[in-house]
């Protein structure tokens, strides 16, 4: 466990106005960006069965939470991680069309997350996927998507700020984009996260590509990434400059997704080519699936950037050890 300490932190709204801002924020961003990116509301699933393929394998560490139903005696059934895979599958399932996609509440449970003021075992995001063309799988494509998000999410700072003057949390004009590898040869003493915090602190909003494939200094990725959703060459992490914590934080990881070629290479990258026979990566490797880019956003963080809050725990309910909801009540920060 680990919180990051602010200075003389003033969370300005009370818990009620904070859950009326919370009601209010998701509401208001889900519409517009349903409308923005072309993208229809759909119902997801809570968990997937194992044997399908489909539930999210993060960096290939991290435990599911499983269990077993009466009926299914032989299946074992995992709470998803994120829906990275399902939604893709989705697509094809529901008929979807060139440039248009859809977006969904995901709730997860990550059980070894390691808790701190950013991460919490309970996450809540909208999850998205667009399906497009073959020729459109380019580094322009991802940031031109890149920025309807982050217009999107300027809108909402207006929105807020109209509401809640006091409150909102004044964010950059314009997204900077940079490479992983760009950024290790910039900051080749400081680790990942450092890198992230000092090109945030300085450009207040930052895209940070390719992520995945081994940097040239330190011979790791900037981040983990599961082989077979995106496309290392194609893919990000958006983020944004949090005052009350004096650091990064990232609302969103998205990418253009593993095609037939790419899905076999990462997997034989990553020592998992055993997956490639799972019925979900046989059907990107026999193109019965449709070329797509997709990402999360997350809810709360969301939130807590536009409100400028100081734990993720003050715009969602999770559980936190006694230790931490003892410093945090230390510090000013309501824990819902």
């Amino acid at each position: 466990m680990q919180i990051f300490t602010p200075n003389n932190y003033d969370p300005i709204l009370d818990v009620r106005q904070t859950q009326e801002a919370i009601k209010y924020i998701r509401d208001t961003f889900q519409k517009e960006f349903g409308k923005q990116m072309h993208l229809s509301r759909i119902s997801a699933p809570l968990f997937v069965p194992t044997s399908t393929g489909l539930n999210d394998n993060l960096n290939g560490i991290e435990r599911p939470v499983s269990f077993d139903i009466a009926q299914m005696p032989n299946e074992t059934i995992e709470v998803v991680q994120s829906l990275a895979k399902w939604k893709r599958y989705a697509l094809n399932k529901y008929h979807f069309q060139v440039h248009d996609g859809l977006y969904t509440n995901m709730n997860a449970i990550r059980r070894d997350e390691e808790l701190d003021n950013l991460h919490s075992v309970y996450v809540d995001q909208w999850d998205w996927e667009k399906i497009i063309a073959k020729e459109d799988r380019t580094e322009q494509m991802l940031e031109d998507t890149v920025r309807i998000i982050f217009k999107v999410i300027k809108h909402m700072e207006h929105e807020v700020w109209y509401k809640y003057p006091n409150a909102v949390c004044h964010l950059a004009d314009d997204v900077f984009f940079i490479d992983s590898q760009q950024l290790e040869d910039m900051y080749p003493d400081l680790s990942p996260k450092q890198r992230e915090d000092a090109i945030t602190k300085e450009k207040k909003c930052v895209f940070i590509k390719r992520i995945g494939h081994a940097l040239h200094q330190s011979g790791k990725p900037h981040d983990g990434r599961a082989p077979d959703y995106d496309d290392w060459n194609l893919n990000g992490d958006l983020f944004f400059w949090l005052p009350s914590l004096d650091r990064a934080l990232e609302i969103s990881s998205m990418g253009i997704r593993v095609d037939e070629d790419s899905i076999v290479k990462q997997c034989r990258i990553a020592n998992a080519e055993d997956r490639l026979t799972l019925p979900y990566h046989q059907m990107i490797q026999n193109k019965q699936l449709p070329y797509t880019i997709g990402g999360g956003i997350g809810q709360s963080r969301l939130c807590m950037l536009l409100l400028n809050k100081a734990h993720v725990g003050e715009v969602q309910a999770s559980i936190w050890p006694q230790e931490m909801i003892d410093e945090c009540e230390k510090l000013n920060i309501q824990l819902l």
